[in-house]
């Protein structure tokens, strides 16, 4: 009985994995494009040219914020903003590192940027996973008034947020998360 029901949990765990997998191939493949708030703020991976034009057209995305920070000269800086400036979508860069916390000072400059950017926004870093999650999470619950299960939410393996303390690189975007709680008004939690 019990290799059986070890055999089976085997089964199990790897079907599990495999649809983990699936899942976050999916996501990138397709350029990790959500809507966050509709009508007012989106989300995705790196952007293209193409994909900023059928933003723009779908969505009416009327500025861009790029969490990775200026990057003039390479081609995919380069791309975005000529994209952006053809389109006359206001551009605009805030650098930060999925594997490096937000302090409160930097939450604060980043919220700002994302209350006076025009609106419909698109927030994009490289996977639109782990940056654009805390932006996200942010900007539902300080912009957005969003409750914290929402705004966590945003922080999330749906996206491809993966977040193993320790093991994950990216974990920090998580314990900034969860030390701006008090700023963002959600005590206690």
């Amino acid at each position: 009985m019990f290799p059986e029901l070890l055999k089976s949990a085997a089964t199990l765990a790897g079907a599990a994995l495999l649809a983990l997998v699936a899942h976050l191939a999916s996501i990138h493949a397709t350029g990790n494009f959500a809507v966050v708030v509709p009508g007012e703020a989106y989300r995705s991976a790196q952007v293209t040219p193409d994909s900023i034009a059928r933003y723009h057209r779908d969505f009416g995305i009327a500025s861009i914020l790029n969490l990775r920070g200026a990057h003039p000269g390479e081609d995919w800086y380069d791309a975005e903003v000529r994209a952006s400036e053809q389109l006359d979508i206001v551009h605009a860069d805030f650098a930060m590192s999925a594997s490096r916390a937000l302090s409160l000072p930097e939450a604060a400059e980043l919220v700002a940027l994302m209350e006076r950017l025009p609106k419909p926004l698109l927030i994009h870093c490289r996977h639109g996973s782990d940056r654009t999650g805390l932006a996200a999470a942010l900007y539902l619950a300080r912009i957005a008034g969003a409750d914290e299960r929402t705004a966590e939410g945003a922080l999330s393996i749906r996206y491809g947020h993966v977040a193993v303390p320790v093991l994950s690189a990216a974990w920090p975007m998580d314990q900034s998360f969860e030390a701006l709680e008090p700023w963002l008004g959600f005590e206690g939690s």
